[in-house]
């Protein structure tokens, strides 16, 4: 299955916690029910507690990957709920 294309794209590398799970919010608030954020983060706590907390307010992880040409970066791919 391939993965949708982005409607968005968001960079969190740089923020800390909590504020890489408010970004994310935040720029979710602003689509609409269907439509794709892609996330770049990093690893550690961003890693753990973003897709765990997108996943608990009802959007869908589609996917998770490492960047191959960027160890400890993740691509987090995230499809918006109702």
């Amino acid at each position: 299955m391939a993965t949708a294309t982005p409607d968005h794209k968001i960079d969190i590398t740089n923020d800390v916690c909590p504020m890489t799970f408010v970004r994310t919010r935040l720029k979710l608030e602003t689509m609409t029910p269907g439509q794709v954020l892609e996330v770049t983060l990093g690893a550690g706590e961003p890693l753990k507690n973003v897709p765990r907390s997108v996943a608990e307010m009802g959007d869908e992880v589609v996917e998770l990957a490492e960047i191959t040409d960027t160890p400890g970066t993740y691509r987090l791919i995230i499809r918006k709920g109702s």
